[in-house]
């Protein structure tokens, strides 16, 4: 028996997905902090299955993001170049809130004095100025010890080009206190920017241990419930990784729990043949967004965590898929503020208490209240039928804030909804719109315990082409996992002009990180054929700040015609980006990008039992009843009820409607129109 596994660790719930004997199935269970393990396990035993008949694990979660957010690290230290120990306070000068004249930077991770200086000095080059001095680093670790530090960054500047001093460091630190938890930053990124690079390493030192003692306690609480093999690893960047390579550097989960779903629709947009997609997830606590382009999603390594309108947050330079993430999901809190106006989020009412339909003590009303009190959400199979709603509560909580405001409880209840479903709709347009994409030219594609709640809503408002609910929506980022494969990425700077250089000079600049990629490969028992590369430059125009990344041309080409085709693809996406292109202007290489893939067996999504004999199969079989639901504010209109998994590939039908299924509703706008795809997906057509 072949038995492949995926789990997703939410605010809320912790989704698990499970393939045997070719047949997928879904369970969810509820989150349990801080022992997010234990959720794991739980979710496991309530789908029935002997671990040691698994051969496939792989794992999602929040736990990096969580400590950092909820700053729940450890105290860490910082070991840094002579001259350089306030590049954490420096940091940018371009302040997102320019006419405050009274805006603070954000805090740094690491206070003042648990920042220290060795004598070291490299040029911008890598060549060495001043050999590194360490004759006091046991006078800096005493001084660690007394502050009780349990975590200790090394950064210096330029080790990204020759991290000889910064392996020095550690080997001696490693020597003279060997419990200490210890990270440079040529371990996580080899690009330049000392700010960013800095940043990067304190924060991966602050989550170090929690990272490792949950990765270690996750490995032995599958261990003792019969699991063989230790389980993958999700990543930011889009990939799996072996779970030693994620507590070796675990900065790279930073983004572990959302990117699964994105990988999903990418994969079951190539089943159905869509290559362009606005991937929506919402969750309890949060809603996540990503832009897939012909197929391929976008990779970034300006991720900035806790960023607002008036914030610079934190960058952390580590390859993340560009998501957009709000604090909108089932589990937010509405509440009114001093002057009297409706918000939504970003608190979360989380799994404890939960919303207020919950009954666990939960008062203050939430988006997943006010969509069960207009009706959308079925009260009498709430949360797959495992919970007997609290109406009653729901009702006063919604009545309270009614109250407050001099309006009915259905008119704050549908406040609610718009509220939230402006808030994602802004989301979806920095992914979209701000990225130079027009949303007419993709289909919506909505996952996620709140995503088909609310999708069709959103995908009007967008004028989105259609949008979609894969199967599996419900527990969907945990269904992506199981549709990719290892990956790692490595980024070197590496400067040169493309105009004057030949395909040579351009690929043989590949040639150390294809080398390492492969040994880092070999190391975990992958076969070399199994093994994949696809080669990105970061270029701009000389002169320029910022980057685009571009895919590097087929090698067979001719040496010309290689260059021109590279300089074409720059010119398109700069002008994708920036609205303008300079065909005159020299274009210079900042950096170069090898994307490793280590190819895994894959569970292929097979076609539902009369996919091709069923186009004109009558969707009346799926229909269960109907009832009243609000669409408005304004009227109740009769909606037909359907049973998701009595659907099959074939089915029409018109809105308005509801369709339920175990892990989340969809809701069918009046005047949509369904269909069904071979899969089992629906196609929602939003006008006639």
């Amino acid at each position: 028996m072949t038995v492949r596994v995926a789990t997703d660790v939410g605010g809320t719930f912790t989704d698990l997905v499970y393939i045997d004997e070719g047949n997928v199935k879904a369970v969810k269970s509820d989150t349990t902090p801080p022992n997010f393990e234990q959720g794991v396990v739980n979710a496991a035993i309530k789908a029935d299955i002997d671990l040691s008949e698994v051969d496939f694990f792989a794992h999602g979660s929040t736990v990096v993001i969580n400590a950092i957010t909820e700053r729940k690290g450890v105290k860490t230290g910082l070991i840094t170049t002579k001259g350089f120990r306030d590049v954490l306070e420096i940091a940018r000068g371009n302040t997102p809130d320019i006419f405050n004249n009274t805006y603070q930077k954000p805090n740094p991770f690491v206070e003042r004095h648990l920042r220290l200086e060795v004598e070291e000095r490299l040029d911008y080059k890598g060549n060495v100025v001043t050999p590194i001095n360490l004759s006091n680093l046991q006078n800096v670790i005493d001084y660690f010890k007394s502050q009780q530090v349990e975590a200790i960054g090394v950064c210096f500047l330029h080790a990204y080009l020759n991290p000889e001093h910064e392996i020095k460091t550690v080997v001696e630190l490693k020597r003279l206190w060997p419990e200490i938890n210890v990270i440079a930053s040529h371990e996580i990124s080899s690009e330049w920017r000392e700010y960013e690079r800095t940043s990067t390493t304190v924060l991966s030192a602050y989550v170090l241990p929690p990272a490792q003692q949950y990765l270690d306690k996750l490995k032995s609480k599958l261990r003792a419930n019969g699991l063989k093999n230790d389980p993958f690893i999700m990543q930011s960047n889009g990939g799996i990784s072996t779970l030693q390579s994620a507590r070796d550097n675990p900065i790279t989960l930073v983004e572990s729990g959302p990117v699964g779903g994105i990988l999903g629709a990418a994969a079951y947009g190539e089943v159905i043949g869509d290559g362009n997609i606005m991937a929506l997830d919402i969750g309890g606590t949060t809603a996540k967004c990503s832009l897939i382009h012909d197929g391929a999603t976008r990779i970034t390594t300006e991720y900035v965590l806790e960023k607002t309108a008036k914030k610079a947050g934190y960058p952390i330079k580590t390859p993340v898929i560009d998501i957009v993430e709000i604090g909108n999901g089932g589990g937010s809190i509405a509440w009114i503020d001093a002057a009297n106006s409706l918000h939504v989020g970003p608190q979360s009412a989380g799994s404890l208490p939960g919303p207020v339909a919950y009954g666990r003590g939960g008062t203050a009303p939430t988006t997943t209240d006010a969509n069960l009190i207009t009706g959308r959400i079925n009260n009498e199979n709430f949360a797959g039928g495992e919970i007997q709603p609290d109406i009653q509560a729901v009702e006063a909580a919604f009545d309270t804030l009614a109250q407050q405001l001099n309006v009915k409880a259905m008119d704050v209840a549908h406040g609610v909804l718009n509220i939230a479903n402006s808030n994602m709709v802004n989301a979806l347009k920095l992914i979209s719109v701000n990225r130079g994409y027009d949303p007419r030219d993709f289909s919506l594609m909505a996952f996620g315990g709140g995503g088909a709640l609310h999708a069709t809503a959103l995908g009007q408002e967008l004028n989105a082409r259609k949008v979609i609910i894969p199967p599996f929506a419900g527990v969907f980022s945990a269904w992506g996992m199981l549709m990719i494969d290892l990956r790692r990425d490595y980024i070197q700077t590496h400067r040169f002009n493309i105009n004057n250089q030949s395909k040579l000079t351009v690929i043989n600049a590949f040639e150390g990180v294809i080398s390492k990629a492969n040994l880092d490969y070999k190391n975990d028992g992958m076969a070399q054929d199994k093994v994949k590369h696809e080669l990105y430059v970061d270029a701009r125009y000389t002169g320029q700040e910022h980057t685009v990344k571009i895919h590097v041309p087929d090698i067979e080409l001719d040496d010309a015609a290689f260059i021109a085709e590279l300089s074409e693809r720059f010119h398109k996406t700069h002008q994708q980006e920036y609205t303008f292109r300079l065909n005159d202007s020299a274009i210079e290489v900042v950096n170069i990008h090898l994307v490793a893939f280590g190819i895994l067996e894959k569970a292929k999504l097979e076609k539902l039992p009369g996919a091709h004999t069923n186009n004109s199969a009558d969707a009346d079989v799926a229909l269960i009843g109907k009832r009243l639901v609000y669409f408005d504010n304004k009227t109740q209109q009769e909606s037909a009820i359907y049973d998701r998994e009595k659907l099959q590939p074939g089915m029409k039908f018109k809105g308005p409607a509801i369709i339920e299924e175990s892990t989340t509703t969809t809701v069918v706008l009046p005047n949509n129109r369904v269909e069904v795809d071979d899969f089992g997906g629906l196609h929602i057509y939003l006008r006639d």
